[in-house]
């Protein structure tokens, strides 16, 4: 599997350990940055640029997942989230990054490197790469809904209060 990685400097030792540990384990793995630690780093570019690389990816029929870092994860996911068709999960233990795969069908987890130690990144991102879909009806079904409302704007039938001003 492709897997797409960026962090900012706060992930920056997780991601270049977290690599090698990939390839390792037989992946291939495309590094968005940084290359380098620089304390005042922006992680949006970094992350955006891995999503947008997952949505590629995936649209190719290429089997792609990501995984962002930063102190937190907490500005990681809002900047992966931002890409059309990314799910992205703050996973921060194995059942979490679990359920991401299994119900919500997450293209991207992102992690807090602050929070946690190497081995339990390295066993969240490991979970996360083995767990499938579910595709189960009530899931695909929500997962729908979230996409529609990305490209439309609303959910219909679903009570979405969407002023008209806000519109497409």
């Amino acid at each position: 599997m492709r897997i797409h990685i960026a962090t900012d400097h706060a992930g920056l030792d997780f991601s270049t350990e977290l690599q090698q540990h990939l390839r390792d384990s037989g992946h291939e793995v495309i590094d968005h940055g940084p290359t380098e630690y620089d304390a005042l780093d922006d992680y949006p570019a970094f992350c955006i640029n891995a999503a947008l690389a997952v949505v590629r990816d995936q649209a190719a029929g290429t089997e792609a997942l990501g995984v962002v870092f930063g102190g937190s994860g907490n500005g990681e996911q809002i900047a992966a989230n931002k890409v059309r068709g990314i799910r992205a999960a703050l996973v921060w233990n194995d059942s979490t990054a679990k359920l991401a795969r299994e119900h919500n069908d997450a293209n991207v987890i992102s992690i807090g490197a602050r929070q946690h130690s190497f081995d339990e990144v390295k066993s969240f991102i490991d979970a996360f790469i083995a767990e499938p879909f579910s595709g189960d009806e009530r899931h695909a079904r929500r997962i729908a809904q979230l996409a529609e409302y990305e490209s439309t704007g609303t959910i219909v039938g679903k009570g979405v209060d969407v002023p008209s001003a806000e519109r497409n």
